[in-house]
Order: structure tokens, then sequence, then C-alpha cells
């Protein structure tokens, strides 16, 4: 795989998938979306950390908590919980690096840039920045297992954590399944070296720009169908496939410490194809949660239910 370092490198990447002009459009004037109108009283950030730019949103005022999103979405994902959180917290919303308005690293060697390590230790220092040693995680898909890893890597920072949606990535590609590949055909076809996945991407983003209808399709597509966004996001799934497992191995016998709040859609596959709390409770010592009547996107579909169970989570000590 090519790992593009400079501006050079990274034009030429796109010029092999066939998509240099956008690629120069995106480097030259990408066009930022403020997201804040969809969180009331939030304001816009960029927070330069050590690996990545982090964009994303903050409103509200106490004690604070972090929100992550997943693929291929971006922070937006969490506009429903999010404001109604504010009323009595600091919420920080961002963008994990590679998606949304977030910077787009470079690979690293064997995905390293991408590794949730390195994704979490981005928001750490997005918290740290606004004067946070200290608080609860959520995290959806990705940004679950982004937030998995920060529990492991930083449990002194993590009071709480929340996970929507998931069972471990060391689990799943390690207790094979015919139904799990139907289901989520994508992890593999994303592990391919580029720019086999990338293209594949980049034509159905276009198709599904062609279609959309409401704003918030317009606004997931404006991020999610950037090369560089592409790229990135494949870059998310080949590392959790090489050193993401290589980091879950060397700590298996590491268990979350805070409270963990564990959530799943009975519309989803993880509700069909896997006992998903018996499985947290082999990587937490103390797990609570419930599915809940909805699809993957919790926070979409049923952000209410979402929102009284952070809520509970919070008073756990």
């Amino acid at each position: 795989m090519t790992h593009p370092t400079t501006r050079r490198d990274w034009l030429t990447q796109m010029a092999a998938l066939g998509i240099a002009a956008s690629a120069n459009r995106a480097l030259e004037a990408q066009t930022v979306s403020d997201t804040t109108r969809f969180f009331p009283g939030f304001k816009s950030f960029k927070v330069q950390a050590s690996g990545a730019e982090i964009n994303g949103v903050v409103g509200g005022q106490g004690p604070p908590i972090l929100l992550l999103h997943g693929a291929p979405q971006s922070h937006v994902s969490w506009r429903l919980v999010a404001p109604k959180l504010a009323a009595t917290r600091t919420v920080v919303v961002p963008d994990l690096r590679g998606y949304g308005d977030s910077s787009k690293p470079p690979d690293g060697e064997n995905h390293a840039n991408y590794a949730k390590r390195a994704m979490a230790l981005d928001q750490v220092e997005v918290m740290k920045h606004f004067g946070f040693q200290k608080f609860p995680v959520i995290g959806h898909d990705r940004g679950g297992r982004v937030t998995h890893r920060m529990a492991l890597d930083h449990p002194d920072k993590v009071t709480h954590a929340g996970v929507l949606d998931i069972v471990p990535t060391h689990y799943l590609y390690t207790h094979f399944k015919i139904e799990f590949v139907q289901r989520y055909f994508h992890w593999f076809n994303y592990l391919r070296p580029a720019p086999g996945p990338e293209n594949d991407l980049k034509t159905q983003a276009e198709a599904q720009k062609a279609r959309a209808t409401n704003e918030i399709q317009i606004e997931y597509l404006r991020t999610s169908s950037d090369p560089a966004n592409i790229h990135a996001m494949c870059e998310d799934y080949r590392a959790g496939a090489t050193i993401d497992m290589t980091h879950d191995e060397a700590d298996m016998k590491k268990k979350i410490a805070c409270p963990l709040l564990v959530l799943w859609g009975e519309k989803g596959a993880m509700h069909d194809l896997y006992d998903v709390m018996g499985i947290w409770r082999e990587r937490a010592g103390k797990v609570s949660g419930r599915s809940l009547p909805a699809g993957h996107n919790l926070q979409e579909d049923v952000p209410e239910m979402v929102l009284a169970e952070i809520q509970g989570l919070l008073k756990t000590t």
C-alpha cells in the first residue's frame, strides 16, 4: 500500500483512484460546514492534538462528557442527544481523526496512524485542551472501539464508558461465523489494498449524493464522499484487523475498570448474532445495559432512550 506523506504523494494516490481533480479541490478549497446549526448553543472548535487536528463542537456548562461517532458518519450523529446533555454538562462532540472535518494523517507503518490507540489519544488531548483531566466517554460503532481502547490505555482519565451496538473487535475476528461476514461484509471488503475499496466507496458515495433529499444525508455525504475521508475510513478498518489486534492481544488480561454501559439495537446484527452482555462482561468489571428497540444507529433512532441510559450511567459509582 502507498503511504502518503506529502501533498504530492497524496495527489499521486488520488490520481491512481482516477479522481485527482477532486482530490486537489479537497486540499485547496475544501468546504467546511458550520455544523452548529445541528447543535443549538454549541460552538465549533479545532484542536491540534499530537497526531491530528480534531474538529468538533462543544456546548453547555458543568462536568464534562465526550461523545464519539461511528463510520462513515461524523459528530453530527449525536445532534439529537448532545444538546439535551448540555443542559447540565459540558458536552464535547468531536470528529474522529480521518472523519468529518478532522485531519487525515498519513497511514503510518502497519496502519498505525489509524490505530484505536492513536485515535483515543487524540480525544484525551482534546479533553485536556478544554481543561478536563477526567471525564465519561460514550462511543457508537467505531467510536465505541475508540472508547474501549481509551478505557484500557487511560484508566486514570475515563470515569465512565459507554459502547453502542458493538462487541470487541478482537472477539469478532477470533470467533468467526459466516453470518458475521454476511451481515458485515464491509469489514472484509475495506481490508483490501488501496485503491480497490476506495474506488468502490467513491462510486457509491457519488450515487448517494445524487439521491440525497434531506439536510442530514447531505451533511454526512459532504465529508464521507471526500477521497481523503474514504481512504482514512478504510485505514481505520485495516488498522482494526492488524495493529489493533496486536494491541488487544497484549491487553487480554486487562479489564475496563470504570462502570461500562452497553447498549445495542434489537433490529441489528449484534442482537441477532451475539450474547452482547456476556461478551462485554469478560472485558469489564462493572457492566450494565440492555437492548433498545432500534437499528444500529441508536442515538438517532431512539435518542431519548439513549439519553436516559447515559444519564443513568453517570449516576453510577
